[in-house]
């Protein structure tokens, strides 16, 4: 039963639970009937927002490809095109007449387009955390020494560490690289604070916002600012717009510098056998034909978000991880990591880790999804460093979990089940969840879950994938 119920701050959110695609969709369970799925996995990504189906479907009619084409089509597609780069910059803050957005694959690929735009020196160092997801991590190693930022106790960053590693480092430091918010504790980084920081030592700040973007008002600021975000990156399919878009905002005075990292058309205003001259920002780093269906759904989900006012997104997600978090702490034997305090909410969004003690993680998500229609997500999330520490795996305990999995073992792999939340979803999705677990704790499930080794994955004995094929087949 409900012990509190906190209403949705603000009315109109109610009409964006109507805007997603899906949203009364229909699942097979193991006993053979079928409920409403019930989607707790908006970290990893998002479901559409209709209007963005709709504008898509709408635009497809006038689809052509961008600059130089004369046709009317044309014509049409560059300007929304255009269009796209000036709403998305406006959603961060950000002025079109003094910064870049740059349309690529992701987040991922936005940040590697960076690593390979800056111009790197030996010796040159970036700072990042503990908390980043391997794409704000991996893509610096092979550029500059990395330090990383440690945790508290709570798995929170430690801003004195930050500060005491850019004093030792100052000078040497070109970058900050920092998640805005965590995809596995839901932290949220205080971003200005560690910009004023970065810029005080002489280095600039990237921001992954993939996380921050969907949940929390953002704001690059203005270039004179000590406290602005020199650089952020976002993903669309974690903004309710999965049509392959991501984006890289940064001044333009940066990437008019240097050569692009992608050669090829559109990049380029002059070509002779001998000679090239770039293209300006953002044409310089946009090269080949771009996904201009893709920036229009960004761009529009970012005016739905901002109709419905990123303050009252925020508040209602607040309200929702308020109530999961004191519904998740009374059940006996489930352990939340990152700060479980129902009460302390300004610094996280409604990104949930936890375990069930005695239960694999591949086990209850599997449980959660094939007995409850409830979609989770297990593992490590892609930050196995942070998850590690999460969950105090020494050095010894790795060493035999890293050669399992060069073994292709995952079966006894260390992780988390995580519940994610966003704009849509409802304290009644909520005590389903609570419900599940209840009935999991107790053994009352009736799979009989099996893993498979290589993946580590578990499917009740029996489960044939060719089934999938009745719902929907390319």
């Amino acid at each position: 039963m409900r012990t509190q119920q906190t209403p949705i701050p603000v009315d109109k959110l109610h009409a964006l639970r109507q805007e997603i695609v899906g949203i009364d969709q229909r699942v097979p369970l193991l006993d053979g009937s079928t409920r409403r799925y019930i989607n707790l996995d908006n970290s990893a990504s998002t479901p559409t927002f209709r209007g963005v189906q709709q504008k898509v479907a709408e635009f497809l009619g006038w689809y052509s490809s961008v600059h130089r084409g004369t046709g009317f089509k044309s014509l049409l597609s560059t300007q929304a095109y255009e269009q796209a780069h000036e709403i998305v910059a406006h959603f961060v803050g950000a002025d079109p007449q003094t910064h870049s957005v740059i349309f690529g694959k992701n987040t991922t690929e936005a940040v590697n387009k960076l690593a390979n735009r800056v111009a790197w020196q030996p010796g040159d160092v970036v700072i990042t955390t503990m908390m980043e997801h391997h794409s704000n991590d991996l893509p610096w190693r092979p550029k500059a020494q990395v330090e990383y930022v440690g945790l508290r106790a709570d798995g929170s960053l430690d801003m004195d560490d930050l500060a005491h590693k850019l004093s030792r480092f100052r000078g040497r430091v070109k970058l900050v690289a920092a998640t805005g918010a965590s995809n596995v504790s839901g932290f949220v980084s205080p971003i200005h604070d560690m910009a004023e920081l970065a810029h005080h030592h002489g280095a600039k700040i990237l921001v992954d916002c993939a996380q921050l973007a969907p949940h929390r008002p953002i704001d690059v600021g203005p270039l004179d600012s000590p406290r602005h975000l020199d650089f952020v990156v976002l993903s669309a399919h974690k903004m309710y717009a999965p049509f392959g878009t991501g984006a890289l905002i940064g001044p333009k005075t940066f990437f008019e510098q240097g050569a692009p990292d992608y050669r090829g058309g559109g990049t380029i205003e002059v070509v002779t056998l001998d000679e090239v001259y770039w293209a300006e920002s953002p044409e310089r780093d946009e090269a080949g034909s771009p996904n201009v269906v893709g920036a229009v759904a960004l761009a529009v989900s970012t005016r739905i978000l901002s109709r419905a006012g990123m303050d009252a997104v925020a508040a209602h997600e607040t309200a929702l991880t308020r109530y999961a978090l004191r519904q998740l702490n009374r059940l006996d034997g489930v352990k939340i990591y990152g700060s479980d305090d129902p009460d302390r909410l300004d610094d996280r969004l409604g990104v949930i880790s936890f375990e069930v003690d005695g239960i694999p993680h591949g086990k209850v998500a599997a449980i959660l999804g094939f007995e409850g229609g409830i979609g989770v997500r297990n593992g490590c999330f892609c930050a196995h460093p942070y998850v590690l520490q999460l969950l105090r795996i020494d050095d010894e305990a790795f060493q035999v979990h890293k050669q399992r999995v060069l073994n292709h073992d995952r079966s006894t792999l260390p992780g988390l089940v995580r519940a994610s939340f966003g704009c849509y979803n409802t304290l009644e999705e909520i005590d389903e969840l609570v419900s599940m677990l209840e009935r999991i704790i107790a053994g009352d499930y009736q799979g009989d879950y099996v893993v498979h080794k290589a993946t580590g994955d578990y499917l009740p004995r029996g489960f044939d994938p060719a089934m999938l094929n009745e719902y929907f087949a390319v």
